[in-house]
């Protein structure tokens, strides 16, 4: 059938249940006149009289009332079938990608996606890790993860982690044979371990900072990664001095396997933000996503805000 012959139908459908050309018109958002039109071309098409019009009032002729009988369930069933789509994309469900350093997915993303994941099954989320700054947009990746300072400004940040710290650290049988670097410059001089960042092509420099006074300093060594955990193992096993969170050297730290160096030129910065494009189009499972992972602090009086972004 003409797809023009349906729109038909839908008019003498709504001519026949409302029993008014006025009412039909009105639910349709047509005039009275282009609605009689149409069901009048209707009429010529099929060879019938589909109404009995008076001057006060609408009534299908019998062959009317078969075709009202005929296609009224009809219609009943495709609105149905579309409002049933409709709940399915008001349902939390689907795929949503993630793009995220090793660190940022073990200590932040999957501990509360666990917990998002238990709750609603129908969602699924894939985390790629990577090191480099990822183009989420060209990658096709719904949202990713990286501390604030890495964030483009075109881009909706959601902060999802406590502002971070990096720790200078190794085992006590590297300095054994070698002295505690005082500045960040004698690390030249040490065997330090090396973080590769694949988008950039070349190997992550040390950043420090102390009394306003910035530092890049470029380290070599005998081992390069391209995770943050096989930097700690390496230098756990004495192999150099790793650059790493502090909170992943810690426990460690505690325990007397590592020794920190230049802490005071390690000041704290903005931790990780999931960010998305802001044309994106939210979807109750991303909105989900986003919720779960919210970094919300604990925040007395008495203590700055750890929420606030530190340029």
């Amino acid at each position: 059938m003409h797809r023009g012959n349906l729109n038909d139908l839908l008019a003498f459908l709504a001519v026949g249940q409302e029993r008014s050309f006025t009412k039909a018109a009105a639910k349709l958002g047509v005039s009275q006149s282009a609605l009689s039109h149409t069901i009048r071309g209707l009429e010529e098409r099929l060879g019938l009289r589909l109404l009995t019009r008076t001057t006060r009032s609408v009534s299908p002729t019998e062959a009317g009332e078969r075709l009202l009988h005929t296609i009224g369930p009809r219609f009943d069933e495709i609105e149905t079938g579309l409002e049933a789509l409709a709940e399915l994309r008001e349902k939390p469900a689907g795929t949503i990608r993630i793009t995220a350093t090793d660190y940022a997915a073990d200590t932040i993303l999957w501990p509360k996606l666990a917990k998002l994941l238990r709750q609603y099954p129908d969602i699924k989320v894939e985390i790629v890790i990577d090191y480099g700054l990822t183009d989420i947009v060209a990658e096709r990746f719904d949202a990713g993860v990286r501390s604030g300072e890495q964030v483009a400004k075109d881009m909706i940040a959601v902060r999802i982690g406590p502002d971070m710290r990096s720790a200078v650290v190794g085992a006590p049988s590297y300095f054994n044979t070698r002295p505690e670097p005082q500045r960040p410059q004698e690390l030249i001089a040490h065997n330090c371990i090396n973080l590769r960042l694949p988008t950039r092509g070349g190997l992550y420099a040390w950043e420090f900072e102390k009394d306003g006074r910035e530092l890049k300093v470029h380290v070599e060594g005998q081992l390069v990664f391209n995770g943050t955990f096989q930097m700690l193992n390496a230098a756990l096993a004495g192999f150099g001095l790793a650059y790493v969170p502090e909170d992943v050297a810690q426990p460690h730290l505690a325990k007397g396997r590592l020794k920190r160096v230049l802490e005071d030129w390690c000041p704290p910065y903005s931790g990780y933000h999931l960010y998305y494009p802001s044309r994106r189009q939210s979807t109750p499972a991303f909105a989900l996503l986003v919720e779960a992972l919210r970094y919300r602090a604990r925040v007395s009086p008495r203590t700055p805000d750890p929420t606030r972004i530190r340029r």
